[in-house]
């Protein structure tokens, strides 16, 4: 293994104490537990990237602010940091670029996993706006329950698709990628006008049973059946919404991001 993504600089102890794990040797039943314990405590967030700071997406900056702080990430962060910790355990991890909704063409610019253990392939995508919360195996037609959402795999003629309600939500190749293309990936996706992260807080949660999305004002609780209920957060509010949505700001940051709230 060489150490072109510099997985020494993540603190494995703090991030297991972060995210409530234990060291164990690699297996299927432990990688569940681990991506489980990774989306219960770090959500998903682009808060930086709204206030127009943020440090970039070398592991020492991620792990600072994910293992470090109470803060959360997007998919560079969240999927950089995951597969530094999965390899510092002993895993294979394959760093991969997806398209997010691919009937709706855009750029391939999202991070995804697929991790190797007990002799098969997983979807493990932990930055997947919190929407994946257990292992996928890499099988045509494989179906995972996640968080009490069915989600399916499709592989036709090198691509895989993943699908949730009869929609292709993400698709993917196996092609490795480098820390360049993520450097890349990360300048659109933190800077350009067109990103759906640069104009509005986007914050996201899930647990099973319960999913949660801070999209700009608007905070949605959604339970499987359809059950679903949005409120408008006021600026007064948003402080203890964040908490409970898992961040942290500092008093500084809370006053900059409620001036463009």
């Amino acid at each position: 293994m060489t150490d072109e993504w510099g997985i020494d600089a993540v603190d494995l102890d703090a991030y297991l104490a972060r995210t409530g794990q234990q060291r164990r040797p690699p297996s299927e039943a432990a990688l569940r537990e681990l991506m489980r314990g990774h989306v219960g405590a770090i959500p998903f967030e682009n808060v930086d990237v709204v206030l127009g700071q943020h440090q970039g997406i070398s592991l020492d900056v991620v792990s600072a602010k994910l293992v470090g702080r109470r803060r959360g990430g997007y998919c560079y962060e969240q999927s950089g940091l995951f597969a530094a910790v999965l390899e510092r355990l002993g895993y294979t991890v394959h760093r991969l670029s997806a398209r997010v909704q691919p009937r709706r063409p855009g750029p391939y610019t999202h991070m995804t996993l697929v991790v190797d253990v007990d002799g098969r392939s997983f979807l493990a995508d932990v930055g997947y706006g919190a929407g994946i919360l257990d292992p996928m195996p890499l099988v045509d037609g494989a179906e995972v329950d996640q968080a009490g959402w069915p989600q399916r795999l499709k592989h036709e003629a090198g691509w895989w698709t993943l699908q949730k309600d009869g929609e292709d939500i993400l698709e993917f190749r196996l092609n490795g990628m480098h820390p360049i293309d993520y450097e890349v990936f990360h300048h659109y996706t933190s800077t350009h006008p067109k990103s759906p992260f640069t104009g509005r807080l986007v914050i996201m949660t899930l647990e099973p049973g319960v999913s949660r999305r801070l999209l700009g004002r608007e905070l949605t609780v959604e339970k499987p059946g359809g059950h679903r209920e949005t409120t408008t957060v006021a600026p007064g509010e948003l402080d203890a919404t964040l908490k409970d949505l898992g961040i942290e700001l500092t008093a500084a940051e809370l006053e900059r991001l409620l001036e463009t709230y």
